[in-house]
């Protein structure tokens, strides 16, 4: 979903179709409203989630609901309103695999501007080798690094995040990621 697609075509305050127009003292387009001049602002989504550790092991869920159905990826979504980053990543890793965990550290901060997002994934241990598929699930699973199906991976992100955790696990120094993903 991109910003272009969840620009609205009502006002949210007073119903009138919106215009495209440069509001006085900005400097892009926005969606504004012709009768009450409320600017509709668009803005990146954020997405959180967690890297849950068990031993040598990474839990991933395999995805039941679309975009990328039947792919693996780290428990993770969409934040909720009046939630911060932090708090979204442990619920979508409860809803998503069932399990609890204890955060370590923020691990990979990514902005994704072709797909109007920046993902935040946390760096945690499970409290346990207990989960389960939640309802956006068909499968979790513990993976081992030689045993990930990387051909199989949903997206970039996780990719990307999976490979620092690989990378900076060799090295025994785990930091904090950012980068920019461009469009493939």
């Amino acid at each position: 979903m991109t910003a272009q697609s969840r620009i609205p075509h009502f006002c949210a305050m007073c119903g009138n179709p919106l215009i495209e127009a440069i509001p006085e003292g900005e400097n892009r387009p926005r969606a504004v409203c012709p009768r009450c001049g409320h600017i509709h602002y668009v803005n990146p989504l954020p997405v959180c989630g967690t890297i849950p550790v068990w031993e040598d092991k990474v839990l991933l869920c395999l995805r039941a609901i679309e975009p990328r159905r039947n792919y693996w990826t780290l428990p993770g979504g969409y934040l909720e309103s009046n939630e911060s980053s932090f708090d979204g990543a442990f619920r979508e890793n409860e809803e998503e695999a069932c399990a609890r965990v204890l955060p370590r550290m923020l691990f990979t901060v990514m902005d994704v501007p072709f797909a109007d997002q920046i993902h935040f994934f946390y760096l945690s241990d499970l409290n346990s080798p207990d989960f389960a598929p939640g309802p956006e699930s068909l499968e979790c699973r513990l993976f081992k690094e030689e045993d990930i199906p990387w051909d199989q991976i949903a997206f970039p992100t996780i990719t990307r995040t999976l490979r620092f955790f690989f990378d900076d696990r060799r090295t025994g120094l785990f930091r904090t990621h950012h980068i920019i993903l461009r469009k493939p």
